[in-house]
């Protein structure tokens, strides 16, 4: 299957404020392209692109005072099945996870494992392992968590998700995460896009989406607690720890976003 994607961004600067993007196809969907993916910026400003440690190519940019409007419109490839399913993926001890992999079983800037390891051996620490805990871990979250974008904000811990029992998809993901983590379950946040194919349309207006990765039986597979079904044509943008990470756009210095619009649509043929 074909999908379209792409976005139109508009930030208002009071002076020239540097800023680090992270709005590029992951490196691993390039291959799927099948029109150009550039990163359109209005006024033009000269940007360089960078491979940060976790894999993701960022843009750095400086935007002029006044109005900047980023924009990107493509279309990839999609396989067009669900996500993985693999019931029998085993947990593996934490002796024998990859040492690239270790840094995902830490506590982060919004997965504060310390505040809820508790909490999770005693909801999952008589449950199954494997893939039937983390499947345990998101049938939690998803049922905790009330979704609503009414209920965002940026500060926002899993802990306090937990506690206030709401939130956005981030929120969802980080939960999740930090369960996982809790339960010696390596996991890692992901953005990107997740438009409504082979589901019904949703009438809110089209966003970015995160979602997480469960390390088992030495492969990553993804999650995601806010729908709690497998979905299709995921593609995916950045991944890491958590939203820290993987932040659209990161402003060094005073600026106020404008306009926020998305777009992920299958194209038929």
């Amino acid at each position: 299957m074909k999908i379209r994607a792409g976005y139109e961004i508009a930030y208002d600067c009071a002076q020239p404020t540097p800023m680090l993007l992270m709005l590029s196809l992951h490196p691993s969907r390039q291959p799927d392209l099948l029109t150009p993916h550039r990163i359109s910026f209005d006024p033009p400003i000269q940007a360089k692109d960078f491979v940060d440690c976790f894999g993701n190519t960022g843009t750095r940019v400086v935007a002029p005072a006044g109005r900047i409007t980023i924009s990107a419109d493509f279309t990839v490839r999609d396989a067009g099945t669900p996500d993985v399913v693999a019931p029998d993926a085993k947990q593996l001890p934490v002796e024998d996870l990859p040492d690239d992999v270790m840094v995902y079983l830490l506590g982060s800037r919004y997965c504060d494992t310390d505040r809820l390891s508790d909490t999770a051996w005693a909801l999952f620490g008589n449950g199954p392992r494997g893939w039937g805990r983390v499947q345990a871990i998101c049938d939690y979250v998803h049922d905790r968590l009330t979704f609503g974008y009414q209920h965002a904000r940026s500060t926002r811990t899993a802990f306090e998700g937990h506690t206030e029992q709401l939130g956005v998809c981030r929120d969802f993901a980080h939960l999740a995460i930090t369960l996982c983590r809790c339960m010696n379950i390596p996991a890692r946040y992901c953005t990107g896009y997740l438009g409504d194919i082979g589901v019904p349309l949703d009438p809110n207006p089209m966003d970015f989406s995160a979602w997480f990765e469960a390390y088992l039986d030495g492969s990553w597979y993804t999650f995601d607690a806010r729908h709690n079904t497998p979905r299709i044509g995921r593609i995916l943008m950045a991944r890491g720890r958590d939203a820290t990470d993987c932040a659209l756009s990161t402003s060094f210095g005073a600026s106020s976003l404008a306009v926020f619009k998305v777009v992920t649509d299958e194209v038929k043929d």
